[in-house]
């Protein structure tokens, strides 16, 4: 430990993690002088949708929910990370999120790691949405390549609302007519 080696090797990586940071700073100070959408929603059709919610949310679940939706309504670019473990409702966030978005015109992409939480995501928000005027749709290798090519033409044209997917909503092929909330599930 006492080396040249390892000296050069804590000098080179302390110099990465200043390079890093000072990107990060960057992307940061880029994106706080961009003006963000500031999403209004209709207070009543929200209630009426959360009142779908089939469990009784925690406070650190009403918390998340309050949370995101007024970084939502500011009219700067937002950056939230919900964490929690497995069954602690943070897809009860994201629906929420992503019906703010919804019924204020704009669609949302919610990026999943594996082709079954794509389905069990698209099995939840069909159900979640079901009452309301949303088309939800879902990418991944389940679909036959003429369903995709429909699903991706109906994004392209604004017919769907809410677009659930593993990478494939990163192709090349896939474009929002407007894009305004992304989702990640780690």
């Amino acid at each position: 430990l006492g080396s040249d080696s390892w000296l050069k090797t804590r000098k080179k990586a302390a110099e990465k993690v200043r390079d890093v940071a000072a990107e990060l700073l960057d992307v940061y100070a880029k994106r706080a002088a961009r003006p963000g959408l500031a999403f209004r929603h209709d207070k009543q059709a929200y209630a009426s949708f959360a009142a779908g919610f089939p469990f009784e949310e925690t406070s650190d679940q009403l918390n998340a929910i309050n949370s995101v939706l007024g970084d939502m309504c500011q009219a700067k670019a937002m950056d939230r990370l919900v964490c929690g473990d497995v069954g602690f409702g943070k897809t009860e966030v994201a629906m929420r999120a992503a019906f703010v978005a919804v019924t204020g015109g704009k669609q949302v992409a919610l990026l999943v790691p594996t082709t079954v939480l794509a389905q069990q995501h698209y099995a939840t928000a069909a159900a979640r949405f079901r009452a309301f005027p949303v088309t939800v749709e879902v990418l991944s290798r389940f679909r036959t390549p003429k369903q995709v090519k429909d699903v991706l033409e109906r994004v392209k044209d604004g017919r769907v609302d809410l677009l659930i997917g593993t990478h494939k909503l990163l192709g090349k092929g896939v474009q929002f007519k407007d894009l305004g909330l992304l989702i990640i599930d780690e």
